[in-house]
């Protein structure tokens, strides 16, 4: 039986972050679900580093379907998550079901990726994220002290089963160590 995986987003999510582990996943022959608040056509963002810039510049990126409503979510039908970064963790957060969706998997120790600015959406589980080590992109790691997590100042980190890593340009070591995880 093939393994299943979660992605939880939703608009703004940056595109690289959600289309390299959807397809990443889908090419070791997972089945990938793609969640979000409601099932729709995604708007995705690229975000890009400028130099001279003190942070990123976003453009929009391509469209991307959603499958599943988070209302609809059943957190026990997957083996793994993955959180991809972007502005979607800062907005989704505030939807009912996402403390429960991602809780789940913390709970029960399945293996969880989160990148970028996903730590912000970890922010809604803080009893589950102290006492963790994590990294995310450098300006998110007040949102990981503020659940009494570590922050690690590293591209990728692994603690228990969560592998956190800071950005898009971390995605081949993140997803290889994910995939390690789930395997």
């Amino acid at each position: 039986m093939s393994k299943k995986v979660l992605i939880v987003t939703g608009d703004a999510v940056e595109a690289l972050e959600v289309f390299y582990p959807y397809y990443r996943c889908l090419e070791e022959g997972y089945d990938v679900t793609i969640a979000s608040p409601s099932i729709k056509k995604l708007r995705t963002v690229s975000h890009d580093f400028i130099e001279g810039m003190e942070t990123f510049e976003e453009k929009p990126a391509y469209r991307l379907e959603s499958h599943v409503a988070f209302k609809d979510v059943h957190p026990e039908e997957y083996d793994g998550l993955i959180i991809p970064g972007g502005r979607a963790p800062e907005y989704i957060r505030m939807f009912d079901e996402v403390p429960r969706i991602v809780g789940h998997f913390f709970e029960v120790n399945k293996p969880v990726g989160a990148i970028c600015h996903a730590a912000q959406l970890l922010t809604v589980i803080p009893d589950l994220m102290k006492g963790r080590e994590y990294t995310a992109y450098p300006s998110v790691e007040p949102d990981v002290k503020a659940c009494g997590a570590t922050y690690i100042n590293k591209n990728v980190h692994i603690h228990q089963n969560l592998v956190s890593g800071q950005a898009w340009p971390d995605l081949p070591t993140f997803m290889r160590e994910f995939i390690t995880l789930l395997k």
